[in-house]
C-alpha cells in the first residue's frame, strides 16, 4: 500500500493513494505558487475544503477533463452539478463516506465560504482520508486554531496539513498548538509564502515544530513529493 503527496502551491496537493490519483483544493491557474497546470494533472476524486476561489480553483475544468468525483460540502457539491461537473458527493461535518479506496469523514473548519461571486458557499472544513492500509490524513483547510482537534487527534493522524500563513488563517504560533492537539507523526506547512500578506518562514517554523512537539515536520518546495513509508 502506497503513499505520496505533491504541493503543487498555496493549498494544493496532489496525493497518491494506493496507486489511485486525488486532488485537494486545486487552484492552480492564478496560483503564482503553482507547480503544473489544469491540464497537466489527473484526479479520481478532487477533496475541496471550501468555496473560495484560492481552494475551489480549477475543480470544475479538471473535473470535466478526468471525469473525477468532486466531494465537498452540499452547497459546493450542488454548485458543481450545476456547472456540469457529472460526478459530485456532498458532505457535512461529522459525516463520513467510502469513496472505492479511501474513506472521507467531514471536519469543522473555523473560517468563511464564498464562491467567487460573492454568493454562499457552505461553511468551510477539513477532511480525515483514511486509506485501504489505516494510514489517515487530515487536511484542514482554512482554519483557526480549534480545541477540538484534540478530538481529531484521538483518530490517530499519521499525516496532517495545516495552514500557517497567518492573517486569513492560523499562523505558525497556533500551528503548534494545533499540532500538539493532533499528535501527528508527519505534518506539512500549506497555505502560505503565496503571496506577501501570508508569506512565513517555513525553516523557522519547521525548526520549532522539531523542537516543541513529536511531529516531524516536511516542508516542500512548489512540485516536491513526498513517500510516506
Amino acid at each position: 500500500m502506497s503513499l505520496s503527496f505533491t504541493w503543487l502551491g498555496h493549498s494544493a496537493f496532489a496525493a497518491n493513494i494506493d496507486g489511485h490519483p486525488v486532488l485537494f483544493d486545486p487552484f492552480l491557474s492564478n496560483n503564482p505558487l503553482a507547480a503544473a497546470s489544469p491540464t497537466e494533472v489527473d484526479a479520481e476524486i478532487i477533496f475541496l475544503s471550501h468555496a473560495h476561489g484560492d481552494h475551489l480553483g480549477d475543480t470544475v475544468a479538471i473535473a470535466k477533463r478526468t471525469g473525477a468525483r468532486v466531494v465537498a460540502n452540499f452547497e459546493i457539491a450542488t454548485w458543481m452539478g450545476k456547472h456540469g461537473v457529472q460526478d459530485t458527493h456532498g458532505q457535512n461535518p461529522g459525516g463520513s463516506y467510502h469513496h472505492g479506496f479511501v474513506t472521507a469523514k467531514w471536519t469543522v473548519a473555523f473560517h468563511s465560504s464564498s464562491f467567487p461571486d460573492g454568493t454562499y458557499g457552505g461553511e468551510p472544513n477539513g477532511f480525515v482520508l483514511t486509506t485501504g492500509s489505516g494510514r489517515r490524513l487530515y487536511f484542514a483547510g482554512d482554519t483557526a486554531l480549534f480545541s477540538d482537534m484534540k478530538l481529531i487527534g484521538d483518530m490517530g493522524i499519521d499525516v496532517a496539513f495545516l495552514p500557517i500563513g497567518d492573517n486569513f488563517t492560523m499562523g505558525p504560533e497556533d500551528s503548534l498548538h494545533a499540532i500538539r492537539f493532533l499528535r501527528p507523526k508527519l505534518v506539512v506547512p500549506m497555505h502560505y509564502m503565496t503571496w506577501p500578506v501570508i508569506d512565513q518562514d517555513a525553516s523557522d517554523w519547521a525548526n520549532r515544530v522539531s523542537s516543541e512537539t513529536d511531529a516531524q515536520p516536511i516542508v516542500l518546495d512548489p512540485g516536491q513529493t513526498y513517500s510516506v513509508e
